[in-house]
C-alpha cells in the first residue's frame, strides 16, 4: 500500500472553524462587535463604566487593520495561497470600511432602527470576511505540514529502494531528521484541533511514526541480509505498512472537513451499558404503566444481560465460587424483576408510588448492584490471572529461538499465540463491564496494536531460529521484543484504568491465598514442578500488586495515608517476598536432594506473603468510609456462609493448615468488629454519644496541629499519628474502620503507647531547656497525663468486648469497657492538645539563655491563597448563593458569532 496524495479542499464560502487558534484570534473582534451591538438591556458592565461607541469603533478598526497587516505578510511569504489571501484581504478591507461608516452613523443616532439594521449587516459582513481570512491563514499551516509529509514520503521510498547496508544507513540519518520535523509540525496541529477524535487520531499516528522509525531500519537490514527469508520480508512489509498508515492518518486528519464520525468500538462496554439502561427502564410512572408492553421489554433485556453474564461465568479462568455466585445473583435479579412487575400491576393507574412499589424498586436496585459486583470481580479474576506474567511466553519463545531448535519453537509459538489470544479476550471482557468510555477506547486501540504485532513477533522468532548467531537477526528480534513489551505496558495500564482498584485488591488477596495454599500442598506432596510453577505465579501476582498500588498512590498528594500505604508495600516487596523466594529455593533444593526441610518454616513464609498482601489492602482502604466499601475480601465473604466452599485437607497434629487459620481469622472478625454492628440500638446510641464527645476533642486537636508546619516538628507529626490511631479505635466500637479484631485494637493501643513515649521524650527535652516557670510545671503535668492515659488505653483495649448471644439477641456485657476505651482516648486527646500548646510556649518564650539547638522547629503553616482583588459587595452577595454548575453559562465568542451568520455567504 502506498501513501495517499493529499490536497487541501477549501470552499471559499465555508466558514467552519476547525482549530483553536482561529477561535482565539477571532475572539477579541467578536467581543468588541457584540459589545457595540449590546445597547439594549444589561451590558454586563458596571454603571458609569460603559464604553463610548466611538472608542469601540476605533478598537474594531484597529483590530481589523492588524488582521490586514498579518494577512499581507502571509501572502508575501506563501505564494501558494497568495491569490486566495489577496481576495480575502480585499473583502476584509471593503467590509471594514463599511463597518467603520455604519459604526459612526450608529453612534450619532443609536435610537435609529435603520442605522441599527445597517450596523448589523456590516457586522455580519466583517465577521464573515475576517473568519474566511483566518481560515485561509490556517490553511497555510496545513500546506506547510503536507509539504513536510511529502518529503517524508519521498524519503520513505528511498529507504525502501536502498540497495546496500551503507546506503540504507546514510539515507536513514536524513530520514530521521525529516521525521522529527514532521512530528513537530503534527504535534502543534494536534493541540490546535478542536475535534477530540481527530486529536486522538493524530496523537496515535505520531506515536506509531516515532516508534516505527527504528523498526524500519532493523527490518530493512534483516531483509537485505536474508533476501530469500519470507519472515524477514513480512517483518519489513509490516514496518513500512505501519509507517505509511501513520502518515496517511496525519494527512487525512490535516485535510479533514466537517466533524468526525463515531468509530466502531467507541462508548461504554456492552454489559455496563445494558445494566445502566435496564436500571433506568425499571423506573416507570405507575399512572402510565402498561403491563403488556413493559413486562416483555424488561424481561427480554434482562435475559440478554443474564446470557452475557452466563457467558462470562463459563470462561475457564472464572473461579467456581464466582460462577456459583453469578448464577445465584442472576436468579435473584429475575425474582426481583417479577416482584417489581407485580408491584407495578397492583399500583397501576395511581398517580403516586406506593410503599410496596418503592420497596420493590429498592430491592431491584440492590440486586442489580450485587450482580454488577460479582461480574466486576469475575473480570478482575481474569485480569489478575492473565496479566500477572505477560512477558514469560515471549521470553520462552525468544530463548528457544536463540537455541536454533525449530522443532521446539513450534510448541512455544503455539503457547505465545494462545497467551496473546487470552490477553485480548480478557481485555475485551474488561471493556464489557466498564463505563469509562475514554478508557475503553484506549484499551481497544492497544488491543488492535497487540493483535497486529503478534504474528510479526512470531516471524522475527522464526528468522532468529534460522540464524541464531547472526547479529542482524538478534537486533531484529530485540526491536520486536521492545515493541511488544511497550505495547503490553500500555494495554496493562489501560486495563488497570477501567477496572476497580478496590476489586483488584480484594480479588488479588483471595488469589494469593489460593496460590500459597497450593505451594504448601506441593511441598507436602513433594511435587517440585507444581511448587516451581505456583511460586512463580505468586511472584508474578505480587509484582502486579506492587505495581498497581504504587500507581494508585501516585494519584494522591503525599500524606500520612500514602506514606503508610507505601511502607506496607515496601515491607512486602523488600522483606517478605525475598524471604519467600529464599524459602522456596531452599525447599526445592531439599526436596530434589531428598534432604530434610522444616515445613513449618515454609508455611510461615507463605503466611507472611498473605499477611503482607492483606496489610497492603488494609492500609489502602484506611481512608474509605465503611459505606463506601461494598464488601470485604472474598475470604471474609466465604466465612459468612454457613457452608464454606474452600477446600480443606486433613493433616497431622504437627501440620499447619493455612486455610483453617484464615477461616478462624475471619471467624474472629465475625465475633469482634462485624458483631459490633449487630448491637441493640440502645447500646449503639450510648456509644455514639461518647464518640460525639470524642470528635469534639479531635476537632480541637485538628485546629491546633493544622496551625503548624510538621516539617522539622516531630511533636506535630506524632500528634497526627496518635489522632489517626485513636479514630480507628473509636470507629471499631461502631463496627467500622480498619481494625477488625481484638488483637488489632490491642496492637493499635501499643502503637499509641510507643508514640506517646516518643512524645514524652521529646517534650521532656523541651522541659529541660525551659527555665523555671508555670509553663514548665504545666508541661510536666501534661506529660504525666499522657503516660497515664496511654496506660489506661492499653488496659481498656484488652477488656473492651465481651459479646454474647442470648435468645437470638446480641448482648454487650462489657459496654462500660467499650465506653471506657472511648473515654480514655478522649482524655489522651485532651492531654496531647495541651502538650502541643505548652511545648510551643515553653520552647519559644521560656528557653534558657545558653540553649543553642532547638528540639523542634515551630513554624506556622503557610496561609491559603486569597484573591489579590477583593470582589465588589454585589458580587460577594451573588457568590454567597450556591449556583448549580449547569446554570453558570458564559457565552462563548464563537456562539456569539453565530448571531451574525449571513445566508448570502
Amino acid at each position: 500500500m502506498s501513501t495517499q496524495q493529499f490536497q487541501v479542499k477549501w470552499d471559499p464560502k465555508d466558514v467552519q472553524i476547525r482549530t483553536k487558534s482561529v477561535e482565539l484570534a477571532l475572539e477579541p473582534l467578536v467581543n468588541k462587535v457584540t459589545t457595540l451591538m449590546n445597547s439594549n438591556g444589561d451590558s454586563g458592565l458596571k454603571k458609569g463604566r460603559s464604553k463610548n461607541s466611538h472608542v469601540l469603533a476605533v478598537a474594531i478598526e484597529k483590530a481589523t487593520q492588524e488582521f490586514l497587516n498579518k494577512g499581507e505578510q502571509i501572502a508575501r511569504e506563501h505564494p501558494s495561497v497568495e491569490n486566495e489571501m489577496v481576495a480575502a484581504l480585499n473583502d476584509v478591507k471593503s467590509s471594514g470600511d463599511s463597518m467603520r461608516s455604519a459604526t459612526y452613523d450608529f453612534s450619532e443616532d443609536p435610537c435609529s432602527q435603520s442605522r441599527r439594521n445597517a450596523l448589523v449587516k456590516a457586522s455580519r459582513t466583517l465577521l464573515s470576511s475576517v473568519t474566511r481570512l483566518l481560515i485561509i491563514a490556517d490553511m497555510v499551516d496545513v500546506h506547510v505540514l503536507l509539504k513536510s509529509l511529502r518529503v517524508v514520503k519521498g524519503d520513505l521510498d528511498h529507504l525502501r529502494n536502498a540497495n546496500s547496508q551503507q546506503e540504507l544507513t546514510t539515507k536513514f540519518q536524513t530520514f530521521g531528521q525529516y521525521v522529527m520535523d514532521l512530528d513537530n509540525k503534527a504535534y502543534y496541529r494536534q493541540i490546535d484541533l478542536k475535534d477530540d477524535r481527530y486529536r486522538d487520531d493524530m496523537a496515535a499516528a505520531r506515536s506509531t511514526m516515532k516508534k516505527g522509525s527504528m523498526m524500519l531500519l532493523t527490518t530493512s537490514k534483516a531483509h537485505m541480509s536474508f533476501p530469500g527469508n519470507q519472515e524477514a520480508k513480512k517483518n519489513r512489509d509490516y514496518a513500512f505498512q505501519q509507517f505509511e498508515n501513520a502518515m496517511n492518518t496525519i494527512g487525512n486528519v490535516t485535510t479533514a472537513t466537517g466533524p468526525s464520525e463515531e468509530r466502531p468500538g467507541e462508548g461504554a462496554g456492552f454489559l455496563a451499558s445494558a445494566l445502566d439502561d435496564f436500571d433506568r427502564r425499571c423506573v416507570v410512572d405507575p399512572a402510565v404503566y402498561n403491563d403488556s408492553k413493559i413486562r416483555p421489554s424488561l424481561e427480554k433485556r434482562l435475559e440478554n444481560i443474564i446470557s452475557a453474564a452466563a457467558h462470562m461465568a463459563d470462561k475457564p479462568n472464572t473461579r467456581d465460587e464466582r460462577r456459583e455466585r453469578i448464577v445465584s445473583e442472576c436468579n435473584s435479579v429475575r425474582q426481583a424483576l417479577q416482584d417489581l412487575l407485580s408491584s407495578y400491576v397492583h399500583g397501576a393507574g395511581k398517580r403516586e408510588r406506593s410503599a410496596e412499589l418503592d420497596g420493590a424498586l429498592d430491592h431491584m436496585g440492590k440486586k442489580t448492584k450485587d450482580l454488577r459486583r460479582q461480574l466486576r470481580k469475575a473480570v478482575v479474576d481474569h485480569v489478575s490471572d492473565t496479566f500477572s506474567q505477560t512477558d514469560i511466553p515471549l521470553l520462552m519463545l525468544i530463548e528457544t529461538a536463540k537455541q536454533g531448535n525449530m522443532g521446539e519453537l513450534g510448541d512455544f509459538i503455539a503457547i505465545f499465540d494462545e497467551h496473546t489470544r487470552k490477553i485480548l479476550e480478557v481485555s475485551d471482557l474488561a471493556c464489557s463491564m466498564s463505563s469509562n468510555e475514554d478508557g475503553v477506547k484506549l484499551v481497544r486501540y492497544a488491543m488492535f496494536q497487540i493483535e497486529s504485532l503478534c504474528p510479526q513477533v512470531i516471524n522475527a522468532a522464526k528468522m532468529l531460529c534460522s540464524q541464531p548467531r547472526n547479529k542482524v537477526a538478534n537486533e531484529n528480534m530485540d526491536v520486536f521484543k521492545a515493541a511488544w513489551e511497550a505495547q503490553m505496558r500500555v494495554l496493562t495500564e489501560a486495563v488497570d484504568d477501567i477496572t476497580a482498584f478496590d476489586d483488584f485488591l480484594s480479588v488479588s488477596e483471595s488469589h494469593i491465598l489460593d496460590d500459597v495454599n497450593r505451594c504448601v500442598f506441593a511441598v507436602q506432596d513433594k511435587d517440585l514442578d507444581s511448587l516451581d510453577k505456583t511460586a512463580a505465579t505468586v511472584r508474578g501476582r505480587a509484582n502486579r500488586i506492587c505495581q498497581v498500588v504504587a500507581a494508585e498512590m501516585s494519584n494522591y498528594e503525599p500524606s500520612l495515608y500514602t506514606q503508610q500505604a507505601m511502607q506496607a508495600l515496601y515491607e512486602f516487596r523488600d522483606n517478605i517476598m525475598p524471604h519467600f523466594n529464599k524459602t522456596v529455593e531452599g525447599a526445592m533444593n531439599s526436596l530434589s536432594s531428598g534432604g530434610h526441610m522444616d515445613e513449618n518454616d515454609f508455611i510461615d513464609a507463605c503466611r507472611w506473603v498473605y499477611d503482607g498482601v492483606r496489610e497492603i489492602r488494609r492500609s489502602v482502604l484506611v481512608n474509605r468510609a465503611y459505606e463506601d466499601i461494598e464488601s470485604d475480601s472474598d475470604i471474609e465473604e466465604e466465612a459468612e456462609d454457613p457452608e464454606p466452599r474452600s477446600r480443606t485437607t486433613s493433616m497431622g497434629e504437627d501440620q499447619f493448615n493455612m486455610q483453617a487459620m484464615l477461616n478462624q481469622k475471619a471467624e474472629d472478625d465475625r465475633v469482634d468488629r462485624a458483631m459490633m454492628r449487630l448491637l441493640p440500638e440502645e447500646e449503639k446510641q450510648q456509644i455514639a454519644a461518647e464518640v460525639a464527645v470524642f470528635k469534639q476533642e479531635k476537632a480541637k486537636l485538628d485546629a491546633e496541629i493544622t496551625r503548624w508546619d510538621e516539617s522539622g516538628n516531630d511533636i506535630i507529626t506524632l500528634a497526627k499519628q496518635m489522632c489517626m490511631i485513636m479514630m480507628e479505635m473509636t470507629d471499631f466500637t461502631r463496627g467500622r474502620g480498619p481494625l477488625k479484631t481484638t488483637m488489632d485494637v490491642i496492637s493499635a493501643a501499643q502503637r499509641i503507647s510507643g508514640l506517646g513515649k516518643t512524645m514524652v521524650s521529646l517534650a521532656g527535652e523541651i522541659v529541660e531547656q525551659c527555665v523555671q516557670s508555670r509553663t514548665k510545671t504545666d508541661l510536666q503535668g501534661y506529660l504525666k497525663s499522657i503516660v497515664l492515659y496511654t496506660h489506661q488505653l492499653n488496659i481498656t483495649s484488652k477488656v473492651k468486648t465481651d459479646i454474647t448471644q442470648i435468645g437470638g439477641e446480641m448482648v454487650l456485657s462489657g459496654l462500660e469497657s467499650a465506653i471506657s476505651l472511648i473515654t480514655a482516648a478522649k482524655n489522651l486527646m485532651q492531654a496531647v492538645v495541651q502538650t502541643v500548646k505548652a511545648a510551643y510556649v515553653a520552647s519559644t518564650k521560656y528557653r534558657g539563655n545558653n540553649i543553642k539547638n532547638n528540639v523542634v522547629v515551630w513554624k506556622m503553616r503557610a496561609p491559603e491563597k486569597k484573591p489579590l482583588i477583593r470582589p465588589m459587595r454585589d458580587e460577594m452577595n451573588q457568590a454567597s448563593q450556591p449556583i448549580r454548575k449547569e446554570s453558570r453559562h458564559v457565552e462563548h465568542p464563537i456562539t456569539a458569532l453565530g448571531e451574525f451568520r449571513n445566508d448570502d455567504f
